[in-house]
């Protein structure tokens, strides 16, 4: 599986701009749609187009291996299973 991400690179952008950036601003300068951005950074398992991937690129300056990761799939299985243990404890 595919990890994007999107998240992390906007958070470390704010970060060093000293300011929020909106999925809407990142859909403005790239010209990708601000609910495929929304796929991207949400969505499990969702397949941007390599246009998509591209664009982003060029606007964080960074390689396609900073904005995706490969996960292999039981290593994610066994995280989305933890994360559900563990909301399941806290109630």
């Amino acid at each position: 599986m595919l990890r994007f991400r999107l998240k992390e690179l906007l958070a470390d952008r704010e970060f060093r701009e000293g300011r929020v950036i909106t999925l809407t601003e990142v859909a403005r300068a790239t010209g990708v749609h601000r609910m495929t951005l929304s796929k991207v950074a949400n969505h499990r398992g969702y397949n941007p187009t390599a246009d998509v991937l591209d664009k982003l690129c060029g606007y964080f300056d960074c390689r396609i291996e900073q904005l995706v990761e490969h996960v292999p799939q039981g290593a994610a299985t066994v995280t989305a299973r933890r994360k559900k243990s563990a909301s399941q404890r806290s109630k």
